[in-house]
């Protein structure tokens, strides 16, 4: 019975947020940085001026902006989502397979704990070993509780512990161009694609035309 008033209450709450996000950011427009600029020479709503330290499945110590240069799929999550967390991969997949043969070699994929404490890097490794996800596609991070938070706020997402174990969290898929900037947010799971893969085509055409 307990567990069962839990996920009810995590997606009614989950409901609530997908209500206060539905507006979504303008497209960035500006150029991509050239690599080795510091955080200060991207565009002001650039995710890649914050210069917090994270580390990948695999161990490797990276920031942000190590996605720069190309259209980037992120959500955040938690390994130990029992509820939600799932069908936002899930969502990412069917992204990825719908896009066309030549974008589907340009578009990246980035899943971002919530959740410090439990997500270690071989938490993060079985996950991706579960959800089998490609290496050379997607990049699975963690960092301490701060970077999340500043990053949640910068995305609009919104999170909250729902059980010792467990968070109740927004639904949400964001599209990042080149340059780290917001260019489209899905809010919600199991809904239309079409503006999400179209955004994606869009953005690794212009990367060909450079």
């Amino acid at each position: 019975m307990k567990a069962a008033l839990l996920c009810f209450l995590l997606i009614s709450f989950a409901a609530s947020l997908v209500a206060a996000e539905k507006k979504k950011p303008a497209p960035g427009k500006n150029p991509v940085p050239e690599a080795g600029l510091s955080q200060e020479n991207y565009p002001e709503k650039s995710l890649y001026r914050l210069g917090s330290a994270w580390s990948t499945d695999d161990g490797k110590s990276i920031k942000l902006d190590s996605l720069r240069g190309r259209p980037v799929v992120m959500a955040l999550f938690f390994t130990n989502c029992e509820h939600l967390c799932p069908s936002i991969v899930k969502d990412m997949k069917a992204m990825e397979a719908a896009l066309s043969a030549k974008a589907g070699t340009k578009v990246e994929f980035a899943l971002v704990s919530i959740d410090p404490e439990r997500d270690s890097t071989a938490a993060l490794a079985a996950f991706r070993k579960k959800y089998n996800l490609s290496g050379e596609k997607w990049t699975l991070m963690r960092s301490e509780p701060e970077p999340v938070k500043e990053l949640a706020e910068k995305l609009g997402f919104n999170y909250a512990p729902g059980s010792k174990t467990q968070y109740a969290h927004s639904l949400m898929v964001t599209v990042l161009n080149g340059a780290g900037e917001v260019a489209h947010q899905q809010v919600g799971i199991g809904v239309d694609r079409k503006s999400a893969i179209s955004t994606l085509e869009k953005l690794a055409g212009t990367m060909s035309k450079r």
